[in-house]
C-alpha cells in the first residue's frame, strides 16, 4: 500500500514538474534562449520582461500620448506609435521588441521588406496571440496558401475597372447625401463650423452598403456601429497578454466581443439569404459587390462541378464583414485627413478647386474626368505617405527562416512600421514632414526609386484588393466637395491622430465652412 502511494506520489509529481518546467520554459527560458540568439547575429533589442515582454511600456506610452492633442505637426510617429518610434530611434532601424513572449523583428530595410511581402507563403499573417481578435475581419486578408488564392480568385472580379465603373452613381448619390446635410447647416450662415468627421464615416459607410449589398446607409448603420465598438474591444485584447484559454473567461468584454460577432453575423446572413432568393428569382442585380461576389463564386462551383472549389456562406460572411469594416475604414480615414490638410494648406485646396472646376465646372464629376484629376492625384498620394490608415504591417514565419545575414527562429513576428518608414529622412530627405503633394508629381516610383518605402495599402501579391475602390470614391467625394465648400481650420480642430486600429482624428475633425 505504501509503495503504490510513493509510486501515485512519484507520478503526480512528475506531472506537476514537467507542466512547471513547460509554464517556466514558455514564459522565460524560451524567450530568453531566443534574445540571446538574436543578439549574437548582432541586432539590438529591448531586454526581455518575464510574461508581458515590452506590452505594459507600451500601452502605458499609447495612454500616455493619447491624453492630450499635439501641437499642429505632421510628424505624428512620435504620437500614434509611441513606444515603436522611440525604440528605434534609440536601437536603430532594424531591432527587436517583445509582445509578450513572443520576439518581434522591425524590418526597415527595402530589399527585405520587398522579400517579406512577396513570399506570402513564407511569410504569414500572425497566428496566436488573442483569437477573439480574428472576430473584427477576417475573410481575404487573413487566409493563407492556397486558401488566399481561391479568395482572391473568386473576390477579383468584384474589383475590376470595368465594375467599379457602375458604382459611381452611388459614390455621387451619397456624397451628395453629405453635401445636403452640411448645406443645411449653413443654411442661415455663409459659414459655420462643423465636425466633418462623423459625416465621412458616415459618407463611407453609406458608399458601402450601396455598393457592396445595394441597401442604404440605414439598413447598413447598426452593422457598423456594431463593427466600431468591436474595433475597440479588439485594439484592448490586442495590446494584452493573451493566455491560453482565457477567451472563454466569461469577461465583460468577452462576452460582449461574441455577442457583436453574432450580431454582425446574423445581419450579414440576413442580407445574404435574401440576396440568394432573389437571384433564384431572377431579380439580383448583379452590379454591387455582393451580386458580382455571389456570381462569381458559383461560376467556380460550377467549372469545377465540386462545391470546395468556391467559398461556403461561412466565408462569404467574412468576406462582406470586411468589405464593409475595411472599404469604410480606408476611404473615410483618406478622405477625412485629405480635408484637415487641405484645411491647413489652403494654396493646395485651391489649386485643387482650380483643377476640378477646370475639368466639371459645376456639373456631376465622371469617371473619365476623374481620372484626369492629377493635382488631386498627388495630393492623394501625400497625404497617404504622411497619414497612412495602415500604421503598420505584420507578418510571422513558422519553421526558421534566413532573412538577409539574420537567421530567425519559428515563431518570430516581423514588423514593418509603415507610418515611421513614411516618416524617414532618409528616404525623403529633411522636408520628410512637410505636405509637399509636388513631391510625387513624376509619380510614386520615381520619388521612392523603385524601392519599397511606401505602404499605405500594404504590398507585393496581398496589396489591399479594393485600393482602386477607394480612390476612385475618394476622389469623387473629394471634387463634390471643393465644388460647393471651401474649408478652413476650426480653431477648435485639436490635431490628435490615432490609431483604432486605422489612423483616425482622435477628437473628430472641426473645420468652417464656407459656402462656394
Amino acid at each position: 500500500m505504501e509503495t503504490t502511494t510513493i509510486f501515485v506520489v512519484l507520478v503526480v509529481s512528475s506531472i506537476f514538474l514537467f507542466y512547471v518546467w513547460k509554464i517556466l520554459n514558455w514564459l522565460w527560458f524560451k524567450p530568453k534562449k531566443i534574445e540571446k540568439l538574436l543578439r549574437d547575429q548582432g541586432l539590438k533589442g529591448t531586454p526581455y520582461k518575464f510574461m508581458y515582454g515590452d506590452l505594459k511600456e507600451m500601452v502605458h506610452m499609447m495612454n500616455e500620448a493619447k491624453a492630450k492633442p499635439m501641437s499642429f505637426s505632421h510628424d505624428i510617429a512620435p504620437r500614434v506609435s509611441p513606444f515603436f518610434h522611440k525604440t528605434l530611434t534609440s536601437l536603430g532601424k532594424s531591432c527587436f521588441t517583445w509582445m509578450g513572449t513572443k520576439p518581434v523583428v522591425h524590418i526597415s530595410e527595402p530589399t527585405l521588406i520587398r522579400e517579406i511581402l512577396a513570399n506570402y507563403n513564407k511569410y504569414q499573417k500572425p497566428r496566436g496571440g488573442n483569437p477573439l481578435t480574428k472576430l473584427l475581419v477576417r475573410g481575404l486578408i487573413d487566409v493563407e496558401g492556397d486558401q488566399w488564392v481561391k479568395h482572391r480568385k473568386i473576390i477579383n472580379p468584384a474589383f475590376h475597372m470595368e465594375k467599379l465603373k457602375h458604382m459611381v452613381q452611388a459614390f455621387y448619390v451619397s456624397c451628395t447625401e453629405m453635401i445636403d446635410k452640411w448645406g443645411k447647416i449653413l443654411s442661415e450662415e455663409s459659414s459655420s463650423e462643423v465636425d466633418v468627421w462623423p459625416y465621412i464615416q458616415t459618407y463611407s459607410s453609406d458608399v458601402i452598403s450601396r455598393t457592396a449589398f445595394g441597401s442604404s446607409y440605414e439598413e447598413g448603420r447598426r452593422i457598423f456601429e456594431l463593427q466600431r465598438e468591436l474595433a475597440e474591444l479588439v485594439m484592448k485584447a490586442a495590446n494584452s497578454v493573451y493566455i491560453p484559454g482565457s477567451r472563454f473567461f466569461p469577461t465583460n468584454n468577452n462576452k460582449r466581443m461574441k455577442e457583436i460577432d453574432q450580431q454582425l453575423r446574423g445581419s450579414i446572413r440576413s442580407i445574404i439569404d435574401k440576396r440568394v432568393v432573389a437571384m433564384k428569382e431572377g431579380e439580383a442585380s448583379h452590379d454591387d459587390l455582393l451580386g458580382i461576389l455571389l456570381d462569381s463564386n458559383y461560376k467556380e462551383i460550377k467549372e469545377h462541378g465540386n462545391s470546395n472549389f468556391g467559398l461556403s456562406i461561412n466565408e462569404v460572411i467574412e468576406e462582406c464583414k470586411l468589405f464593409y469594416f475595411a472599404g469604410q475604414e480606408t476611404t473615410g480615414n483618406m478622405l477625412v485627413w485629405t480635408m484637415i490638410l487641405l484645411a491647413k494648406h489652403v494654396e493646395w485646396q485651391a489649386r485643387a478647386r482650380e483643377e476640378v472646376l477646370r475639368i466639371f465646372d459645376d456639373k456631376r464629376p465622371n469617371i473619365d474626368g476623374l481620372s484626369h484629376l492629377k493635382v488631386i492625384n498627388i495630393i492623394f498620394n501625400e497625404v497617404l505617405r504622411l497619414y497612412s490608415p495602415a500604421v503598420l504591417l505584420r507578418r510571422q514565419i513558422h519553421e526558421e527562416t534566413k532573412l538577409g545575414n539574420l537567421t530567425l527562429p519559428a515563431g518570430t513576428g516581423i514588423q514593418i512600421n509603415a507610418l515611421i518608414l513614411h516618416h524617414d529622412k532618409d528616404t525623403w530627405d529633411e522636408d520628410v514632414n512637410e505636405f509637399k503633394p509636388e513631391r510625387f508629381s513624376e509619380g510614386v516610383s520615381n520619388v521612392t526609386k523603385g524601392q519599397v518605402v511606401y505602404l499605405p495599402f500594404g504590398g507585393g501579391p496581398r496589396i489591399c484588393i479594393g485600393q482602386n475602390f477607394a480612390v476612385l470614391e475618394a476622389k469623387m467625394a473629394l471634387a463634390m466637395i471643393l465644388q460647393s465648400f471651401s474649408f478652413e481650420l476650426s480653431p477648435s480642430y485639436s490635431h490628435a491622430p490615432r490609431a483604432m486600429p486605422t489612423l483616425q482624428p482622435q477628437f473628430g475633425a472641426h473645420l468652417i465652412l464656407h459656402k462656394m
